[in-house]
């Protein structure tokens, strides 16, 4: 599921143009959490997904779906 998650995030951020710094600014995570939520190494509680989709623009759904 980490890894899932990770590689919908960073699919979505690289579609939508974003920058880790960017989502860095509007979600208030840091960068490095980004960087290991990206390659599978965190585990996001449902409010940081939440956070997480909402700076993204996208439905928290989106970050748990299946490709």
């Amino acid at each position: 599921m980490r890894k899932l998650v990770g590689n919908n995030f960073a699919r979505l951020r690289r579609k939508k143009g974003l920058t880790q710094e960017q989502v860095e600014e509007r979600s208030g995570f840091s960068q490095q959490y980004l960087s290991g939520l990206e390659r599978g190494r965190r585990n996001p509680t449902v409010i940081t997904l939440y956070e997480l989709a909402q700076a993204l623009g996208v439905s928290h759904v989106d970050l748990v779906k299946p490709d």
